[in-house]
């Protein structure tokens, strides 16, 4: 195997630019999406009895009795 590197021609060049662009602007609206799908969440969340619960109680307590020794939340 050889560890040169072959340069491509222009047209090849060309098309692997446009589908990289084209893969970026997927990309970006899929990760649109998923903002507006985590505001909904967030919002639904606020709604919920549940939610609001967790908030108050999240704000009651001092952090070193929310997280355990891994370092995950506990509720």
């Amino acid at each position: 195997m050889s560890n040169e590197r072959k340069i491509l021609d222009a047209e090849t060049r060309a098309r692997s630019v446009n589908n990289l662009c084209e893969l970026v602007k997927r990309m970006d609206r899929h990760i649109a999406d998923l903002d507006e799908l985590n505001a909904q969440l967030e919002a639904e969340n606020q709604r919920s009895p549940l939610g609001g619960y967790l908030k108050r109680r999240k704000q009651r307590l001092p952090l070193s009795e929310i997280v355990r020794g891994n370092g995950q939340l506990q509720y």
